[in-house]
């Protein structure tokens, strides 16, 4: 059962406690409020305003499971907060770990003072999580996937579309790490776990994936500097730094150019042009 007093409560007290700089936002200098507004929360969650403050008051219906993680994410809560949220939401708690997708405040922190930057926070099947506007203007918009499509590898071995952003050289190579790496993570997680299902997947849609996967190679790592071919700008050489988080087995991948290099200026060109031509 849904405990509305608690869940409002818990609500106010926690937006009244962020300011906007621990969300990315910038704070106006007529700024009065203690805390968030719930207009901005309400941005944050991707729900109306309306339906928020109504959470908040307590006269609001039982959210879903997934307007709940969509809260729990908005307000930068902690793995037991989010827990505490779906009990008193009355929903069974989602699952903690690698099949996880609740991103810890600690990367969402950094993620959110990095909007100048390419960055986007993945899990270890490489389905994204979040993405900066760069990150979005880069490679698309990869949030709008669902089931195994919100995987790269699994868009890579069964949509060819998705190869188009990377040049013909780097592909072959991009094509045996995302089969070893999927292979290293199966191993690790077991039959039965979601990484074996994606690899049965891709074996029944993949000449190209069965014929790696039956070379059962792993240990294979990316290229230290990830090649580009954006619509817009053209062709981009960047650095990729990684930050893990090994509770959850999330990754912060950033992109970065070396400065005064010519990616360096179409990075910046990129800022401009923005995610219209990656929509």
């Amino acid at each position: 059962m849904i405990d509305r007093a608690g869940l409002a409560t818990f609500l106010r007290h926690r937006r009244e406690s962020l300011q906007p700089e621990d969300v990315g936002l910038t704070r106006g200098p007529r700024r009065r409020t203690d805390g968030l507004r719930r207009e901005e929360v309400a941005a944050l969650c991707h729900m109306s305003t309306d339906y928020y403050a109504r959470l908040e008051r307590g006269t609001g219906p039982q959210p879903s499971a997934q307007m709940v993680a969509a809260i729990t994410q908005g307000l930068h809560l902690s793995l037991d907060e989010r827990d505490h949220v779906f009990r008193l939401a009355g929903h069974n708690l989602p699952p903690r770990g690698a099949t996880s997708d609740h991103i810890s405040p600690g990367l969402l922190r950094i993620l959110d003072r990095l909007s100048d930057t390419p960055a986007e926070i993945v899990t270890e099947l490489g389905e994204t999580l979040r993405q900066t506007p760069m990150g979005i203007a880069l490679t698309g918009d990869a949030g709008r996937f669902t089931g195994p499509e919100r995987s790269l590898g699994y868009r890579w071995f069964t949509n060819p579309v998705f190869r188009e952003t990377y040049p013909l050289a780097e592909q072959k190579v991009l094509s045996r790490v995302y089969a070893a790496g999927l292979r290293e993570i199966a191993t690790m997680r077991g039959p039965g776990s979601k990484a074996q299902q994606f690899a049965e997947l891709l074996a029944q849609h993949s000449d190209e994936f069965r014929e790696l996967w039956s070379t059962h190679e792993v240990g294979v790592r990316p290229p230290e500097i990830k090649r580009f071919i954006h619509p817009e700008v053209g062709n981009l050489e960047l650095s990729c730094q990684t930050l893990f988080d090994p509770d959850q087995s999330h990754r912060l991948l950033v992109y970065t150019a070396e400065p005064g290099s010519e990616s360096h200026d179409k990075l910046q060109l990129l800022a401009v042009i923005g995610a219209s031509s990656r929509a």
